[in-house]
């Protein structure tokens, strides 16, 4: 089959794979983005608040009602379905609605929080357009669900576009495309949240690197340009921290070149100066709009979500905080160091080869770091906000398995045909 057709079915097969789970993927995140995209369908605050409320409710109880059938204690008991959905909405309606009654009416999300928190969401446009069409076409359970299977499909379709401008083996090509849904790549980005999309546009930027180190400079420049320019929408700290990490490598790179002599490669300077101008125009836009800035962010993680008054001394706690957090996340890393040892050899084996490229893969990935230490909350679901960093082994173990699959097949000596002559 072409290749083409290979993508298709293992897009095909994850696709269906996640039939088996409809419902109970959102987190807390999801009611303020989906409640964002019905408000920009023209719902208004009450009916958005339902339909997000009934979402939310609804993927509890199946997640309880799963859990329950397999408890060793408690699966002969009646189903908890109908109970769960009950005390949800409850406990739901009795924030919102005093929230509501209180007044709480302004912006695009549902006030399941103070004004303060609902901010930093509203000025996240990105995810809640992208999904108002699915949610419109399909309602509320499918739409979510079909966005975000188009959202991890497109993830793995891009990982084998890198890989294809790198003129990697078609096998490598699909592998890094498995990679990206089988790790948890492709788990997140099936979570309806913001994650899947930065994953996405991330990648679209690393496919523009590889096309403008290739020589294709002006494509890799427009999409490099052009998922800055998304991300502001989705989320602009990424699209701060992309710009910063692309110049960054990108000057790097430059500067050794310089060092050995080497010209810098009409490329690797538009990349550079792509990203230098992304991370100037996302400060200079944020500030000019008046998005929250980072030590709102910082008042936020230390106050538990505002719920506590404004600490005096942030900044010193959260470098203390950070501390800890980094100690017990190295611990745990140690204890299953899968996903160091994985980026490890992802770095390697960018690195090895394609210097140039390798290092700015490598600034992508590490965005999720800088995210991760942005919120050192151990507790957060599943390292979602370091997922950018499982960038660097869907990429770079294909390249690193790229000499095995290359390398000529030797025939060893005892297993060579005879010559003709010599036979009897």
């Amino acid at each position: 089959m072409r290749p083409r057709t290979w993508v298709l079915v293992l897009a095909a097969v994850f696709a269906v794979c996640q039939l088996a789970n409809v419902t109970g993927r959102d987190t807390p995140d999801t009611k303020n983005y989906l409640s964002y995209a019905l408000s920009l369908g023209g719902e208004d605050k009450h009916t958005a608040a339902a339909r997000t409320i009934d979402y939310a409710c609804a993927s509890r109880a199946s997640t309880a009602a799963r859990k329950q059938s397999v408890d060793v204690v408690r699966f002969h008991r009646p189903d908890p379905t109908g109970r769960v959905m009950a005390a949800c909405r409850a406990r739901e309606w009795r924030v919102v609605g005093a929230r509501l009654a209180a007044g709480q009416t302004g912006g695009h999300t549902t006030p399941y929080m103070s004004r303060r928190f609902m901010r930093i969401f509203e000025v996240r446009p990105g995810y809640p357009v992208f999904l108002l069409p699915f949610v419109t076409v399909f309602g509320v359970t499918w739409g979510v669900w079909a966005a975000s299977v188009v959202v991890a499909v497109a993830g793995g379709v891009l990982a084998f576009l890198v890989l294809r401008s790198l003129r990697a083996p078609t096998a490598l090509c699909l592998t890094g495309q498995a990679l990206f849904y089988v790790l948890p790549c492709g788990t997140t980005a099936m979570r309806p949240m913001t994650e899947g999309l930065l994953l996405t546009l991330t990648l679209a930027a690393v496919w523009g690197c590889a096309l403008a180190l290739d020589g294709r400079v002006r494509a890799g420049t427009l999409l490099v340009g052009g998922a800055l320019a998304a991300l502001f929408a989705v989320k602009h700290s990424q699209s701060l921290f992309l710009g910063l990490c692309l110049a960054a490598a990108g000057a790097t790179v430059g500067v050794r070149r310089r060092r050995a002599g080497t010209p810098f490669g009409r490329g690797l300077v538009a990349v550079t100066a792509v990203g230098c101008c992304g991370a100037l125009g996302t400060l200079l836009l944020a500030r000019a709009l008046h998005y929250p800035a980072e030590s709102e962010s910082l008042q936020d993680l230390l106050t538990g979500h505002f719920s506590r008054p404004d600490r005096t001394r942030p900044w010193p706690e959260f470098f203390q905080l950070q501390f800890h957090f980094w100690v017990e996340w190295l611990r745990r890393q140690l204890w299953e160091p899968l996903f160091v040892a994985a980026l490890a050899a992802g770095a390697y084996g960018a690195l090895r080869r394609r210097r140039a490229f390798g290092c700015l893969l490598l600034a992508a990935a590490s965005t999720g770091v800088l995210t991760q230490a942005g919120h050192p909350d151990i507790d957060i679901w599943g390292d979602r906000l370091i997922v950018l960093a499982w960038l660097l082994p869907v990429v770079g173990v294909p390249l690193l398995l790229e000499p095995l699959v290359r390398r000529p097949v030797v025939v060893p000596l005892q297993d060579r045909a005879e010559p003709a002559h010599s036979m009897r």
